[in-house]
């Protein structure tokens, strides 16, 4: 099994990954872990860099949960995975997970320094559907309409226990 799982910051990625490699036993890749340069803030690594860690990491699991947001890897990652996951619940919901996001110490040195960058997160969330990057819902959208495989859109939040692919 090789689900991929993307969507808006705070759309549930983390939650629903975590669930499924609980599950099924699975090897998890959060994509933040290989797009940030450890130990900083908001810098990018290489994108060779990023995407051979991303290559890496599908050549050496037999079955694994990815998530992200990151349109280019998803796209990439796709190839791959059985099945194709997108969270896609409303900016109202993923501003509201915001609020409520545990502390990620492997993102952040405190819980402290995570919060100082909360307002910029809202900010970016909250223009997920106006934008058009390769982090957009535009970007999303083409992936999933695109995908040939088995996939679902969850538009409403989901909780651990009810996550099933």
């Amino acid at each position: 099994m090789k689900i991929l799982v993307y969507g808006n910051s705070g759309s549930g990625k983390s939650t629903y990954a975590n669930a499924m490699s609980a599950r099924y036993d699975l090897a998890h890749l959060d994509l933040d872990s290989i797009v940030w340069e450890s130990g900083k803030i908001a810098v990018q690594r290489r994108p060779d860099d990023i995407l051979a860690s991303l290559q890496e990491f599908i050549g050496s699991e037999g079955g694994w949960v990815i998530e992200g947001c990151y349109g280019e890897l998803v796209q990439a990652a796709s190839t791959h995975c059985t099945e194709l996951v997108f969270l896609n619940p409303g900016c109202d919901a993923c501003l509201a997970n915001n609020l409520q996001r545990p502390w990620e110490p492997h993102k952040y040195a405190s819980l402290d320094e995570q919060n100082s960058m909360l307002a910029n997160l809202q900010e970016w969330v909250a223009a997920y559907y106006t934008r058009d990057d390769q982090w957009s819902y535009a970007a999303h959208r083409r992936i999933f309409d695109g995908h040939s495989g088995a996939k679902v859109e969850y538009q409403s939040v989901l909780h651990p226990g009810a996550a099933q692919p």
